[in-house]
C-alpha cells in the first residue's frame, strides 16, 4: 500500500481492549499468525482477566491486530530472564512481557503494529507504572520481520535460547530482547564495572590518589627504560 493509502488507513482505525466476546475471532488470528498453539485457557485469560494489558486495533470493526502483555513483578520472571534487570532493582520492581503482537496479514507495513506497540509504552511510562522498569519478548531466531521490528524500535537482543521453542515437534531457538523504561538498565559487565570504579577514584578529592598512582607508574616506567637502556649499552660494549 502507498503512504498515503497508509495514512488514510491508520487514521480509520480504533484501539479498544479486548472483551470475551472477541474470544473466537483472536483464537483464529492467532492461529494463522503463530506456530504455537495456546491453550483455551489463555485465550479466555487474555480476553478477560484485568492481569493482560490487551489491546485491539479494529478497521470497520474487524480485529486487524492486537497487542497482549503482561505486567508482573520481577521476582515472578522464568529462569531464562531472571537476569534483565541490574541487581539494584529490588524483586518488586515491574516488568512487562509481551506475549503476542501481530497484524493481519493485508494491513502489514502501515504502522499498525507499531501503533500498537506505542500505545503499550505510552501506557508504561505513565506516573502510574513508573515502577515498570523493562519490556521484553521472546521471538523466533527464524522471524526475521519481527526480529528488525523490534531492533528499528530500540530492543535490543538480551540472550540466545537454545531449543527454548517446540513446535511441530522439533525444538527451535529464540532470542529474548529487551527495552528499558522509566530509568532500567540492564545487568553490569565487566567494563561497566571497571568504568564505575575508575569514576569513584578520579571523584576522589582532591583526585590525590589516582595522581599518586599515575605518576608511580610514569616514574616506574621512566625507570625500566633507563635500566634497560643501560643493559643493553652494557651488552654493546662487551
Amino acid at each position: 500500500m502507498s503512504k498515503v493509502l497508509s495514512l488514510h488507513l491508520q487514521q480509520e482505525v480504533q484501539l479498544r481492549f479486548l472483551c470475551p466476546g472477541d474470544l473466537v475471532e483472536v483464537k483464529k488470528l492467532c492461529a494463522d499468525w503463530f506456530p504455537i498453539e495456546y491453550p483455551d485457557s489463555w485465550y479466555d485469560d487474555i480476553t478477560s482477566s484485568s492481569r493482560f494489558f490487551s489491546l485491539a486495533a479494529t478497521y470497520h470493526s474487524r480485529i486487524i491486530g492486537l497487542i497482549v502483555a503482561e505486567i508482573k513483578p520481577k521476582v515472578k520472571l522464568n529462569k531464562e530472564d531472571a537476569d534483565i534487570l541490574a541487581t539494584c532493582f529490588p524483586p518488586t520492581v515491574q516488568v512487562a512481557y509481551i506475549l503476542s503482537l501481530g497484524v493481519v496479514e493485508d494491513f502489514r507495513r502501515n504502522g499498525i503494529a507499531s501503533l500498537l506497540l506505542d500505545s503499550l509504552l505510552s501506557h508504561l511510562t505513565t506516573k502510574e507504572f513508573f515502577n515498570c522498569k523493562a519490556v521484553y519478548l521472546h521471538v523466533l531466531e527464524s522471524n526475521g520481520d519481527a526480529l528488525r521490528f523490534y531492533e528499528r524500535r530500540n530492543f535490543r537482543p538480551h540472550s540466545f535460547l537454545p531449543y527454548y521453542y517446540f513446535i511441530q515437534g522439533k525444538s527451535r531457538h529464540g532470542y529474548s530482547y529487551v527495552l528499558y523504561t522509566n530509568g532500567g538498565q540492564p545487568p553490569w559487565s565487566v567494563l561497566d564495572y571497571i568504568s564505575h570504579c575508575g569514576s569513584v577514584l578520579a571523584k576522589l578529592t582532591p583526585c590525590a590518589f589516582p595522581r599518586q598512582v599515575y605518576q608511580a607508574l610514569r616514574s616506574l616506567m621512566q625507570k625500566f627504560v633507563v635500566v634497560s637502556r643501560q643493559t643493553s649499552q652494557e651488552q654493546h660494549g662487551r
